[in-house]
């Protein structure tokens, strides 16, 4: 069950699942119309991973754009290799430095003007600014990609489903209204709602699968 506001209207279908192809493209730097893909693919999610470090909206918004940056830099001689490692981890890892990164510029920053880097840090400074040791971000991406892999499930289910039983699951299992009153509200039988929920609720987890499987 998604737990955040209902956005997926916001998403492609193939979001997250990375093709290999794509990877392959963005290689060319000039390709503008692949690093558009890949920036709309990935963008929310080394965001929201960003803020849940305890950045700032800004700050997060830099992570997101030095992320870009590094993977643009590496791709020219990247090769993706299953037997190392998936496509994804390499990313988390070029994210976590960004991330590392900003909270260690942040230490230096007092007033919006940067102190030289050999100044002391005051225990005040310091117990104000995120731990990046504390932070889990394995667990923050890993949560991060999930969510958003279920909202391309559910966008892709939405589309071929019957547009009254999506209603009635997105009413009942997104929006957690209990099914007595999404049955009144739309002038159904109960039973149709319970349907609705078994049926497209199976859709969804096939769907995921599906996507998790064409993940790099």
């Amino acid at each position: 069950m998604l737990s955040r506001p209902d956005t997926m209207t916001t998403l492609r279908t193939d979001v997250i699942p990375t093709r290999l192809s794509l990877l392959q493209r963005l290689k060319n730097w000039d390709d503008r119309t692949s690093w558009k893909d890949f920036f709309d693919t990935y963008w929310k999610l080394i965001y929201g991973v960003a803020r849940k470090a305890g950045l700032s909206d800004a700050e997060a918004q830099d992570v997101v754009q030095e992320t870009i940056i590094a993977v643009a830099r590496k791709m020219p001689e990247f090769n993706y290799d299953p037997a190392i490692g998936r496509f994804k981890g390499w990313l988390m890892q070029v994210t976590r430095w960004r991330i590392v990164d900003q909270i260690r510029k942040k230490q230096y920053e007092e007033s919006g003007k940067r102190k030289p880097r050999e100044t002391p840090l005051s225990p005040a400074v310091m117990e104000n600014q995120p731990d990046p040791s504390s932070f889990d971000l394995e667990a923050a991406w890993n949560e991060e990609w999930e969510f958003h892999v279920k909202e391309a499930a559910l966008k892709k289910i939405r589309q071929i489903a019957n547009p009254q039983q999506f209603q009635m699951f997105h009413l009942h299992v997104i929006k957690c209204m209990p099914a007595k009153e999404v049955a009144l509200k739309l002038g159904v039988k109960l039973a149709d709602v319970y349907y609705a929920k078994l049926k497209l609720g199976r859709q969804v987890r096939k769907e995921v699968q599906a996507l998790e499987r064409r993940m790099l």
